[in-house]
């Protein structure tokens, strides 16, 4: 396993750091001096309905869920958006989001965006990772893309996963989710060859504006990795939103609007993380860690260069 997968596992499971960190004055701090900074949030399914609507809650009280509209809106035309602002966006269109997330969105009137993978719609086709453990599927992304597809080929057939179809997109859009797209199969973009990435985005946005009767605007790059040459067929496409998971609040203003910054989170995250997320203290706490870790395993691997 790698060892940053390892200590991102292990940062995950930090509750007791969550719980001090949020009673601390750097959190006051953070929170006031990040207040015009949205907070876009990473989910994929939903794993946990009641936990979901405990976050749901908590975000209605201390922050201000805006659509993705308002957000593109501050990002081209400068429109102000409310302190605290925060956006759920949710990748990959697990089928959970409509059984059980929407409905918890609707009772508690918070918009979303939900990016889908367009191949897939309709089908009954299981997700490429699907039956790989954290630290296989960080190994099999790590791949050219080629090698991943041949690795993937060769692995026994995954059980049928019933996935969404198009009537199922029109409701999600109905409740308030806006559809955005996710890539055609979802490779990891800066891993693939120049004609495949061409394929990704371009046959995606083709096929995902016939199942949705109009072109999407908003994309989320797979595995939140950024690649140059994604965004200018994205701006060829006409997208007006694209992001990224960088761990960081969003800047709109500052930021390209094809290069959007996400938190990552799941149903599973804590009220506790929640806060810290919002305020920007957990993550600048998490981009010093990863920092710290990083160095340490380039430092590692000098030595080991150098004794050999």
């Amino acid at each position: 396993m790698s060892r940053l997968v390892a200590w991102y596992q292990r940062y995950e499971q930090c509750h007791a750091l969550d719980r001090m960190l949020r009673r601390t004055p750097a959190q006051h701090w953070y929170r006031r001096r990040n207040a015009h900074r949205p907070a876009v949030l990473c989910f994929h399914g939903i794993e946990d309905p009641e936990a979901f609507e405990g976050q749901l809650r908590l975000l209605t009280r201390i922050a201000h869920p805006v659509t993705l509209a308002e957000f593109e809106a501050a990002v081209h035309e400068g429109a102000e958006l409310p302190p605290h602002s925060v956006l759920l966006t949710f990748d990959d269109g697990d089928r959970s989001l409509l059984t059980e997330g929407l409905p918890l969105l609707r009772k508690y009137r918070v918009p979303a965006a939900a990016y889908v993978i367009p191949s897939l719609i309709g089908t009954d086709e299981p997700f490429w990772w699907e039956g790989l453990d954290e630290a296989s599927a960080y190994e099999i992304k790590q791949l050219p893309d080629a090698e991943r597809r041949r690795r993937l080929a060769a692995r026994p057939r995954q059980a049928p996963r019933r996935q969404l179809d198009v009537a199922d997109l029109r409701e999600l859009a109905a409740g308030g989710v806006e559809i955005g797209s996710h890539t055609l199969s979802h490779p990891c973009l800066n891993r693939c060859e120049e004609a495949a990435v061409r394929t990704e985005i371009v046959e995606a946005h083709r096929l995902l504006t016939r199942q949705l009767g109009h072109p999407p605007t908003s994309f989320a790059y797979p595995n939140g990795d950024f690649d140059p040459r994604a965004e200018r067929l994205l701006a060829e496409c006409g997208y007006r939103s694209a992001f990224l998971c960088g761990n960081e609040l969003a800047a709109p203003g500052l930021q390209h609007p094809l290069r959007a910054t996400r938190l990552v989170v799941s149903t599973r995250t804590t009220n506790e993380r929640l806060h810290t997320a919002l305020s920007g203290l957990q993550p600048a706490m998490y981009r010093g860690g990863r920092a710290v870790v990083r160095g340490a395993v380039r430092g590692a691997r000098t030595a080991r260069r150098v004794l050999t």
